[in-house]
C-alpha cells in the first residue's frame, strides 16, 4: 500500500472520530444571520430611547417593556434559525440530530447562559442596570467556551472574543450597549463569515 493509501485512511479515521465526539453540523450561516438580527435589534432599542426623551430606561417604564420584547425576538430568531439551519446541514451531512453528543453540547452551553440570564434579571430587579452588557457577554462567552469541547473548536475564539469584551465592557460602563453591539452583531457576523467559508461552502 502506498504512503498516499495510507495518508488517506487516516484522514477518514480522523474524520470519523471527529463525526462520532464532535457535533460538526454547526451552520455559519445562523451566526451570519443572528448577528444581523442582534444589530437590526439594537437599531430598533436605541431609537426607542432616543424618542423616550431619557438617555436611561425604568425597569416598570414602556420603553423598557419594548426593549425587553426587541430581546426575546432577536433571541428567538437566533435561535430558530440555528435550529432551522443546523437540521439541514446535519441531514446533508447524513448526521443525526438529536443524540448524547448534541445533549451534552446543549447541556454545556445552556447551563451557563441560563445561570447569567438568571443574574442578569436578578440586577435588574436591584436596579443596576450599568453591568447587564458586560454580563451578557461574559456569561455567553462562558457558554461558547464551555461547550466548544462538543463542536468546531474554533467556537472558542468566539467565546474568549466575547469574554474579552465582557471586561472590558464591565470597566467602561457608559458604553454597555456598543459593547453589546459589537459581540453579539458585528462579532457573529464575522465568525459566522469565517465558519460559512471555511465549513459550509466546501
Amino acid at each position: 500500500m502506498s504512503s498516499k493509501d495510507y495518508l488517506k485512511d487516516i484522514s477518514e479515521i480522523k474524520t470519523l472520530m471527529n463525526k462520532s465526539s464532535k457535533f460538526i453540523s454547526l451552520s455559519g450561516l445562523s451566526g451570519i444571520l443572528a448577528g444581523i438580527y442582534a444589530l437590526i435589534g439594537a437599531g430598533y432599542a436605541y431609537w426607542l430611547v432616543k424618542n423616550s426623551g431619557q438617555d436611561y430606561l425604568l425597569l416598570d417604564g414602556e420603553v423598557f417593556q419594548l426593549v425587553i420584547i426587541d430581546l426575546l425576538v432577536v433571541g428567538a430568531l437566533s435561535i430558530g434559525t440555528a435550529i432551522l439551519l443546523t437540521t439541514r446541514k446535519a441531514k446533508q451531512n447524513n448526521e443525526r440530530i438529536w443524540d448524547s453528543l448534541t445533549r451534552r453540547l446543549l447541556t454545556h452551553f445552556i447551563v451557563p447562559l441560563s445561570a447569567g440570564a438568571i443574574y442578569v434579571i436578578i440586577i435588574l430587579n436591584q436596579q443596576r442596570y450599568a453591568q447587564t452588557g458586560a454580563l451578557m457577554l461574559l456569561f455567553y462567552g462562558l457558554a461558547l467556551l464551555n461547550a466548544s469541547k462538543y463542536t468546531l473548536g474554533d467556537i472558542k475564539y468566539l467565546g474568549y472574543t466575547q469574554i474579552v469584551l465582557g471586561l472590558i465592557s464591565a470597566m467602561l460602563p457608559g458604553y454597555g450597549f456598543w459593547f453589546w453591539v459589537l459581540g453579539f452583531g458585528v462579532m457573529h457576523i464575522i465568525y459566522g463569515s469565517i465558519m460559512y467559508f471555511k465549513y459550509d461552502k466546501k
